[in-house]
């Protein structure tokens, strides 16, 4: 069996480096400015990656069942993993992008079903024993309404300037977020896949955070990221201390961790 094993094993150590080089070469090119060369290297990574699939595909045939034992019970619960992935990004988030940081950093299975009601278990818990848990899992607040914003959850200890969302709010976290998975990447090993893939999905949305193929380099994201960040961040906090200013003098108790509802709101324009 081990025989057997060993041949998709060494076509996979080639490809890996093969891989490497060609990143390494491509992001020369891409430096460079040479297009042409660049366009041939990426085609040239992305054959490469696919053989690398299909031989892990192989790999995993070949290799004998293992029997699973009974797994041992998670050790953290869903609300402190949500707390973990939150705490690594320190902005608000949504469920999707939760998970995603979840999946590529920490252990453990983290269901998105469970994500549906724990923000209303949150507010539950909240409102029978107040200030009762270190923290809460809440929604951040829309700058406007001062309201739950839909789909956005965020930690109660944060400052309400990092939990209240303005018209630039989006963006300005999606680059807060790029900055710290880029820093948490950087620390990682180069096999840390899942990782990787995350800081990709941040570099695809940021101007020339990569240089193309299936990589990029956690420098440079933080770096594009930051150039960006510099140009949004001190409208967006101004708006969010705006907001945050109205939020202390309006709400207090569970509508300030979990927002004004609609009559409030009915009641405050009055």
């Amino acid at each position: 069996m081990s025989e057997s094993i060993s041949a998709p094993n060494e076509q996979i150590e080639l490809l890996e480096r093969r891989i490497d080089r060609l990143r390494g070469d491509l992001r020369r090119a891409a430096t460079t400015g040479d297009r042409a060369q660049a366009r041939t290297l990426r085609a040239e990574l992305r054959r490469a990656e696919h053989a690398w699939d299909a031989a892990l595909a192989e790999l995993e045939e070949r290799a004998p069942v293992v029997p699973r034992q009974n797994p041992a019970p998670p050790m953290l619960s869903i609300r402190e993993q949500v707390h973990h992935a939150l705490t690594l990004l320190t902005v608000p988030a949504a469920p999707k992008l939760i998970i995603a940081v979840h999946d590529a950093f920490f252990p453990g299975e983290l269901v998105a079903a469970r994500l549906t009601s724990l923000r209303r278990d949150e507010e539950r818990s909240f409102k029978v024993a107040p200030y009762g848990r270190p923290y809460y899992l809440c929604p951040a607040l829309t700058a406007d309404l001062l309201a739950p914003a839909r789909g956005l959850l965020a930690i109660s200890t944060w400052p309400l300037e990092t939990r209240v969302v303005g018209p630039l709010s989006a963006r300005v976290d999606f680059l807060v977020g790029a900055i710290k998975v880029a820093e948490r990447v950087a620390q990682l090993p180069g096999d840390a896949h899942d990782a990787r893939r995350l800081l990709w999905r941040f570099a695809a949305g940021i101007p020339g955070a990569s240089a193309g193929g299936a990589g990029a380099d956690p420098e440079t994201v933080a770096g594009r990221a930051r150039a960006e960040l510099d140009v949004h961040l001190e409208a967006d906090a101004a708006d969010r201390a705006a907001a945050a200013s109205r939020a202390h003098e309006r709400l207090d108790g569970a509508e300030a961790l979990f927002g004004a509802r609609l009559q409030r709101l009915r009641r405050t324009a009055s």
